[in-house]
C-alpha cells in the first residue's frame, strides 16, 4: 500500500510542479528520472544498508564531538548560567554554531571546500541536465548556506537571466548550511538530518526543472568562484562573528514565532474551540496522507508542516519534540526530512535581501518571483518525504 500511496505522492508533487512550469515543451523526462532513481537508491543505502549505517554514525559522531568542543567555549563564558541538570536550548542548541561556524572559514580559507564544491557540482552537472554553475551552487548552499553562496558567485550574479537565477535561488531554499547541522542534530535523528541533504540535492534539481526548464549552452556553461582574499585571524574573526549573528537571529525568531503561535492558538481556543495549528494542520493534512504518514496522524503532521512553512524549521521541530510521543515512528522520520530544508517565508527575504545586496537590480528580480520559490522548495520538501516513506 505504502508503494501505491508514494507513485501517487510523487505523481501528485510532480504534477503540481507541471502546473506552474514556464515552459512545459521544455522539461526533459529522462533526467528527472534518473535522479528520482538516484534519490531512491541514496535513501536505501543510507537508512536500510550496514554502509549508510557506518556513514550515518560517523557523521553524526563528529558533530557530537565538535558540539563537546564548542560547549568548552559555551561553558567558559556562561558557567553557572544554567541550574545542573538544565541544557537551555540557546546555549546547547543554538551557540554552537558560532564554532561549527569558524570550522566552515578554515575549511573555505585553506581551499577545502572550494575543491569539494567544485567537483561534487562537476558530477551532478553530468546528471541533471543543468550547468555546472547551478550544480556549484547547490553543494555550495548546503555547506556554506542559503545567503554567503550568493558572494562565492557574484562575479556572475548580474549576467544571469531569470530562469538560472530562478534555479540558484531554489537550490538555496531547498538545502540547509552544515553551520546548523549540528544544532538540527540534537532536536531530530541524525539519519534523516544526513539522508535529506543529500536528497534534497536532487529534489531541487527535479522541482527546477519541471518549473522552469532550459538549456545551457557550452558558452554560457561557465563557472567562476569569487574568493575573498583575507588573512586567516581577519577570517577567523569573521566567521565567529557571522555564526553568532545566526544564532541570535534564530533565538530572536523563535521566542517571536513561539510567542507568536500560542497567543493565536489561545485565541482561536477561546473564540472557535480549535487551536490555529489544528486548523492548518487540516489543510496540510492531504499533502502529509501523500507523503505516507497514516490519516489518524496526517492532521497532527500537517500542523507541523505548516508552522516550518509559516515559521521556520526550529519551531516546527520543537513542535515535532512535543508531539513524538503520540506518533508512529515512521510518522517521525517522515516529518523529520520534510523539515531539514529553509523552504519557508522568511527565506524569501532572506535570499532575495542577499542576492540585492551583491546586485539590487537581480535583487529585485528574485522579489518578484519569492512566492515561486517557496511554492518550489516547499515540493521539494515534501519530494524528499515520499522518497523516505519508500524506504523506512
Amino acid at each position: 500500500m505504502k508503494f501505491l500511496i508514494a507513485i501517487v505522492g510523487l505523481l501528485v508533487v510532480l504534477g503540481l510542479a507541471y502546473l506552474i512550469s514556464s515552459n512545459r515543451k521544455n522539461v526533459k523526462i529522462k533526467p528527472i528520472l534518473l535522479m528520482v532513481v538516484i534519490q531512491l537508491l541514496l535513501a536505501y543505502l543510507l537508512l536500510n544498508t550496514k554502509f549508510g549505517l557506518v556513514v550515518i554514525e560517523g557523521i553524526a559522531g563528529a558533530f557530537s564531538k565538535l558540539l563537546t568542543y564548542a560547549g568548552e567555549g559555551i561553558a567558559f563564558v556562561f558557567s553557572g548560567i544554567a541550574n545542573d541538570g538544565e541544557a537551555p536550548f540557546f546555549l546547547t542548541v543554538l551557540l554552537p554554531i558560532v564554532f561549527i561556524s569558524v570550522l566552515i572559514g578554515i575549511l573555505q580559507y585553506f581551499k577545502i571546500l572550494p575543491f569539494i564544491m567544485k567537483w561534487i557540482g562537476f558530477l551532478l552537472s553530468k546528471v541533471n541536465g543543468m550547468g555546472k554553475l547551478e550544480s556549484y551552487n547547490a553543494v555550495a548552499s548546503a555547506l556554506v548556506g542559503q545567503s554567503e553562496v550568493f558572494i562565492t558567485v557574484k562575479k556572475q550574479l548580474g549576467k544571469l537571466p531569470p530562469n538560472r537565477l530562478y534555479t540558484l535561488c531554489a537550490s538555496a531554499m531547498s538545502t540547509v548550511s552544515m553551520s546548523i547541522v549540528g544544532a538540527y542534530m540534537t532536536m531530530i535523528e541524525p539519519a534523516y538530518v544526513v539522508t535529506a541533504i543529500v536528497i534534497n540535492l536532487f529534489g531541487g534539481f527535479i522541482i527546477a526543472s519541471i518549473i522552469n526548464p532550459y538549456t545551457v549552452t557550452e558558452e554560457e556553461d561557465i563557472l567562476v568562484v569569487q574568493e575573498e582574499k583575507q588573512s586567516f585571524f581577519e577570517m577567523i574573526g569573521e566567521y565567529i562573528l557571522d555564526g553568532f549573528k545566526v544564532a541570535i537571529i534564530v533565538a530572536a525568531m523563535l521566542i517571536g514565532f513561539v510567542a507568536l503561535i500560542a497567543m493565536i492558538n489561545s485565541l482561536f481556543n477561546m473564540i472557535f474551540g480549535i487551536s490555529f495549528q489544528e486548523i492548518i494542520g487540516y489543510i496540510f493534512a492531504p499533502f502529509a496522507i501523500l507523503m505516507g504518514i497514516p490519516v489518524a496522524e496526517s492532521v497532527t503532521a500537517g500542523g507541523i508542516m505548516a508552522t516550518k512553512l509559516v515559521t521556520n524549521e526550529f519551531v516546527a521541530m520543537i513542535d515535532l519534540g512535543n508531539a513524538q510521543a503520540n506518533l508512529s515512528e515512521r510518522t517521525v522520520g517522515i516529518i523529520s526530512v520534510f523539515l531539514v530544508s529553509f523552504a519557508n517565508f522568511s527565506s524569501i527575504g532572506i535570499v532575495a535581501g542577499a542576492v540585492k545586496g551583491l546586485d539590487e537590480k537581480q535583487g529585485n528580480v528574485v522579489a518578484r518571483m519569492g512566492l515561486k520559490l517557496l511554492y518550489g522548495a516547499t515540493l521539494v520538501s515534501v519530494l524528499t518525504a515520499i522518497i523516505v516513506s519508500v524506504i523506512i
